[in-house]
């Protein structure tokens, strides 16, 4: 059905740009998709030049059929929707871990006690992946900081502090707030959240090169090598949370936040048990 789409929409916006924003994928993957479907049926669909995309005449002759298939697969999922009356389903959610740690399981309570048939798949990644999740449809929904959810339907959850975290022992554990310039007085360790992360952008936004020791994807290994007197980092208060290591954390004297989101590509089109699914999300 999504080559369909891909078909039915880059006829109508007259460009595979345009009919990917409207799908929120990749351009490439709008493109990728029309292909596959003139390799399945032998048949040249467009005509790709510099000025734009055209319809074969065979191209004339499938898209008004192809239109009605899209519309009449639509109403077979909403009446699938309507009988089982989540009854039956499967969501499939990307998130990172902080999230997986402390909201997934209390949202996921709270759904399950109202719709206690429906199953989950959970995957774990960085910023970059999830949105790769979603950009390939492996996931129906997920959680992005804002900056990473262009394009994609965006529900605003909670504001995330960036705070410093500091062993037991270190000298400025008294402040009240932690000077940003003083994270390049020492071994730095660097949280990676895929091609970016908030505290990359946080020190380019500030002009600070901090002499960076350890760079990894596992917010608790920071936190064991700060405990451990290898150095000091920056991380989201929320996977500070019930942490098990001597550490101190410190807000930092500039502000410093990460903007979670629940994000999907389209509610209109995502399944009955996501639409529900989102009323959830706050409890």
């Amino acid at each position: 059905m999504k080559k369909y789409q891909a078909f039915v929409k880059t006829v109508e916006f007259g460009s595979f740009t345009k009919a990917a924003e409207s799908m929120n994928y990749s351009q490439s993957g709008i493109s990728k998709m029309v292909a596959e479907l003139e390799k399945e049926w032998g048949l040249t669909l467009l005509e790709r030049d510099r000025g734009g995309i055209r319809l074969t005449a065979d191209g004339q002759k499938l898209l008004p059929l192809a239109k009605k298939v899209l519309e009449e697969y639509s109403r077979l999922q909403t009446t699938v929707d309507e009988l089982n009356g989540l009854n039956a389903g499967i969501i499939r959610i990307g998130t990172f871990s902080s999230v997986a740690t402390h909201w997934l399981p209390n949202i996921i309570r709270r759904f399950q006690a109202d719709y206690p048939n429906i199953d989950y798949e959970i995957l774990i990644g960085d910023y970059t992946e999830i949105n790769g999740w979603l950009e390939e449809g492996r996931v129906d929904c997920g959680f992005l900081p804002r900056t990473m959810a262009s394009g994609l339907e965006c529900i605003s959850l909670a504001e995330d502090r960036l705070l410093a975290v500091l062993p037991e022992g270190h000298p400025l554990k008294s402040l009240a707030l932690f000077p940003i310039k003083a994270l390049c007085e020492e071994p730095f360790m660097l949280l990676k959240q895929g091609k970016t992360s908030e505290v990359s952008e946080l020190l380019d936004a500030h002009d600070l090169h901090p002499d960076i020791r350890f760079t990894t994807l596992d917010d608790y290994a920071i936190m064991s090598m700060v405990e451990s007197g290898l150095g000091i980092s920056v991380l989201p208060e929320l996977i500070l949370k019930r942490n098990p290591y001597r550490i101190i954390t410190k807000e930092l004297d500039v502000p410093a936040t990460r903007d979670i989101c629940f994000v999907l590509r389209d509610s209109a089109t995502a399944p009955l048990a996501v639409r529900r699914f989102k009323e959830y999300l706050r409890g």
